[in-house]
């Protein structure tokens, strides 16, 4: 179901429908596009998607496919149904040329289905289509190549032709011969040719001289300075003309007509044929349209779920393309259990939109409704219609443009509330029509329904207007309803923080650009940012000081806050997703040593199998040769030289088989020494004492000692004991806690924390290096209002902190002393700073200040 009835205009795909129709051949593709429809029937979509897929190969990769002659015949052929009618020439000529393209497409699809069926869906949709080859073989007897009957399409046909070509003949011998004499007498100029006039050959003539030639005047010229007459000789000949264009026509009807009396038992059949004519050209269309948005096929699942990654609004992508701009993806995530939240972005940027994505590891939960807020024009409305959009086109069996990865779902119903629909004819009022749309939003949504809603409880008081929303949010929760919901409503971010099935998602702005990033951070509640909009805007600064009064400077810096822990968390998740980074890169070394040393061990193996192996055969070839030696000396009967000479090649032979064993032993004996001086460094020194350990207490806490706040990883050290106070310096930041809120630290403890807690990739190192290498000492407030200098001198301090700088310099200028004032009072609060000062009078003196970090 889908609702409202404008829901096409809404979401932008009454657009997509003229773009698809603009790529259709002939009126059949554009009649299938007009008839295109959400359906729910995942078979169906599965194929339809599948189909388009396959034309998008077939459009790539093959060249021989027939896409000439589409033409939409089907008024005709309904027309020849009725006994006594006949196709016109025309008519018969579109037939013949479709219906060949319906042959050619049918035969390239069987041709395929032979070599392996790479078009299988295509394939199938081709197989129980008719390709009348009888049919266009009748009508290459009765057409030529150029539309128009021939002459031998009937055997009186023939002889009508060869009868008014010889009588056409004769009569223009007949003028030719009158207008040589009319010329040779004056009475025409020499220029002059025979012309025709209602269907008779005739011959032009002053008017004062038409008299001196005898025959018929047919006509005259529109100034009457010329008449056209037919000679007496000819009349005849033309009136026999005139008879035999009348039997010709007679008889092309009555081919016509026997013609289109054989095939009107066939015409359901054809039809069917035009059917898949126009399914071709529909798909086509989509496939051609599918190349311009780069749509492909993702995983198409029978289940409710949007898992996108670089999902794209194909609109946007169209237009900004002709800017040469490019367009912003989309990353989402919308399941009954989400295993990580992505951080999508789009900053546009030298006439470039780019995206950032920073993934998030969260705990596996379920998230079916995402709630956003942020700044307006911040990007917020935009994501919405691009989750209707391409679901909507999805399971209108169309591709989508995204990454590969992305999984995608079916749902049963698709509902949005966006924009105003205010009606004086209904009397309605826009904040009436909103509710109007929740009535039936909540009579009517299940957990196979996708609901979108922009602005959700705005248009009437605040506080009831949430109240309202708050409960329509539940109930959308209870039921277990998929979808993605626009607001500024502190109440409803609270409520997705504290329910399960609905996230909070943020489009952040950037303070120091005073401009929305076009980011949205999945997890956290975003601002509206009105104060800085406000600021940026121009509006008197008096204006936006009592707004802040009446609101509270405590939920201006709730807002603040808020702003810094979504900037504090996006770090701290880059530097863990550069852990896990790390973490990868160590297992993949690890699996490859394991496999190197099983390599290494095998070849061990190898080695000392053969090396037994030798040495089996060393000792057999030498007990051959004592053996042969014996033998050898009893032969000779103890002579004393041959005795020497054997005995000889018997030493050789022993002197090889040592020299070899003596290789092998210093071998061994280099091992060995190396395994000695292991076991030596391993070995404690006989005179060194042994240290002796303390005891560690558990309970009691001193000055030195290693403590960590209960349910916290981070350790400090105890610098001061003040009864049950203790003084604990964690980092540069010292802070005084209750005793019964910490727990002592071992050294054991504190080793595996540092161990743990304190790997910093190689990425960051080098990042912070760069940070330090470009870090300028010096930050210039002047020009700049209370509330920005403030800001930028909190950034400036941390990243001075961060890159461990000693010195830096504040250069705030005197003017009123508004802008020092802020500055000290900010540094009088802040952990970490030694002390500051005005600059010498030398260099500054009281419109800089000099900070000294401890």
């Amino acid at each position: 179901m889908i609702y409202p009835e404008n829901f096409e205009q809404k979401i932008g795909f009454d657009k997509i429908r003229q773009l698809v129709e603009s790529k259709c051949l002939c009126a059949l593709g554009v009649e299938k596009t007009e008839n295109m429809s959400f359906s729910d029937n995942y078979e169906l979509v599965e194929k339809q998607l599948h189909q388009t897929e396959e034309f998008i190969k077939i459009i790539q990769e093959e060249d021989n496919f027939p896409s000439n002659h589409f033409f939409d015949v089907r008024d005709s052929l309904k027309k020849i149904r009725i006994e006594g009618t006949y196709l016109i020439e025309r008519e018969l000529f579109d037939i013949r040329r479709s219906l060949q393209t319906i042959n050619e497409i049918v035969h390239f699809f069987r041709l395929k289905e032979e070599d392996g069926n790479l078009y299988s869906y295509l394939s199938e949709l081709a197989e129980p289509v008719c390709d009348f080859p009888r049919l266009t073989k009748q009508i290459d007897l009765i057409l030529d190549k150029f539309g128009r009957i021939k002459d031998n399409a009937s055997s009186e046909l023939s002889r009508i032709r060869t009868e008014l070509n010889r009588t056409m003949g004769s009569i223009s011998k007949t003028l030719q011969s009158i207008l040589r004499s009319a010329q040779s007498e004056g009475l025409v100029d020499k220029d002059v040719s025979p012309t025709m006039r209602d269907g008779r050959l005739v011959i032009p003539i002053a008017p004062a001289l038409k008299r001196k030639l005898k025959g018929i005047v047919h006509d005259e010229s529109a100034s009457g300075k010329t008449v056209f007459i037919e000679p007496a000789e000819v009349v005849e000949a033309n009136n026999r003309v005139r008879e035999l264009e009348s039997e010709e026509k007679r008889e092309i009807v009555r081919i016509l007509t026997a013609f289109t009396d054989s095939i009107r038992p066939e015409i359901p059949e054809i039809l069917n044929s035009y059917n898949f004519l126009a399914e071709i050209d529909f798909i086509r269309a989509k496939a051609i349209f599918s190349i311009d948005i780069r749509a492909i096929l993702p995983v198409f699942e029978d289940k409710q779920q949007i898992d996108w990654v670089h999902a794209i609004h194909p609109l946007l992508f169209l237009s900004l393309r002709k800017q040469n701009k490019q367009v912003v993806p989309l990353d989402i995530e919308l399941n009954s259990i989400i295993h990580s939240r992505r951080e999508y972005s789009s900053v546009e940027e030298n006439n470039n939109t780019t995206l950032n994505s920073v993934p998030s590891g969260t705990q596996p939960c379920e998230a079916r409704i995402l709630l956003i807020s942020g700044p307006n024009a911040g990007g917020k409305s935009v994501c919405l219609k691009t989750v209707g959009l391409l679901q909507y086109m999805l399971q209108c069996g169309m591709l989508i443009p995204l990454r590969e990865n992305s999984r995608t779902g079916i749902f049963k119903d698709i509902f949005i509330d966006i924009g105003d629909e205010q009606s004086i004819e209904n009397d309605l009022s826009t904040y009436s029509s909103h509710l109007t749309n929740m009535k039936f939003f909540v009579r009517n949504c299940t957990p196979n329904s996708l609901i979108l809603i922009d602005e959700f409880g705005g248009g009437t008081e605040p506080q009831i207007g949430g109240a309202i929303a708050e409960s329509l949010l539940e109930r959308f929760n209870r039921k277990k309803c998929f979808g993605v919901i626009t607001t500024h409503y502190q109440n409803l971010k609270h409520y997705a923080e504290e329910h399960e099935g609905v996230v909070n998602g943020a489009m952040l702005y950037d303070r120091h650009e005073m401009q929305p990033l076009f980011k949205l951070s999945i997890g956290n509640p975003g601002s509206s940012f009105a104060i800085e909009i406000a600021h940026k805007i121009g509006l008197p600064e008096d204006v936006i000081a009592d707004a802040s009064t009446i609101v509270g400077q405590d939920y201006i810096n709730m807002d603040k806050y808020l702003q810094d822990i979504v900037r504090d968390k996006r770090y701290w998740e880059s530097k863990r997703q550069n852990i896990r980074q790390q973490e990868k890169r160590l297992e993949e070394l690890t699996a490859r040593y394991d496999t190197d040393l099983q390599k290494i061990n095998a070849e061990r193996k190898d080695i000392l199998a053969k090396a037994k192996s030798d040495a089996e055969h060393i000792l057999a070839e030498t007990n051959a040769r004592i053996e042969n030696v014996i033998r050898e000396i009893r032969e000779a009967q103890a002579e004393k030289e041959k005795t020497k000479s054997i005995r000889k090649s018997l030493d050789e032979f022993k002197e090889d088989i040592l020299s070899t064993k003596e290789t092998d032993e210093k071998i061994a004996r280099k091992i060995q020494k190396i395994k000695d001086k292991e076991n030596k460094k391993q070995k404690p020194k006989p005179n060194q004492p042994k240290e002796v350990k303390p005891i560690f207490k558990p309970d009691v806490i001193e000055t030195g000692d290693f403590v960590k706040i209960k349910g916290q990883n981070t350790a400090g050290e105890v610098l001061e004991v003040q009864g049950k106070n203790i003084v604990v310096a964690f980092g540069s930041i010292k802070s005084t806690i209750k005793s019964d809120r910490l727990e002592k630290v071992s050294k054991n403890q504190l080793k595996k924390a540092d161990t743990k807690y304190t790997f910093v990739s190689e990425q960051t190192s080098s990042s912070m290096h760069e940070k330090k290498s470009h870090f300028k000492t010096e930050i210039d407030l002047r020009g700049m209002r209370a509330d920005e200098a403030l800001q930028a001198v909190t950034y400036y301090i941390d990243d001075a902190i961060q890159c461990n700088i000693g010195r830096v310099r504040i250069l705030h200028g005197t003017g009123t002393g508004a802008l020092r004032q802020v500055v000290r009072d900010y540094l009088s609060g802040t952990h970490g700073i030694h002390n500051y000062h005005d600059e010498d009078v030398r260099f500054g003196g009281a419109g800089i200040t000099v900070v000294e970090f401890e």
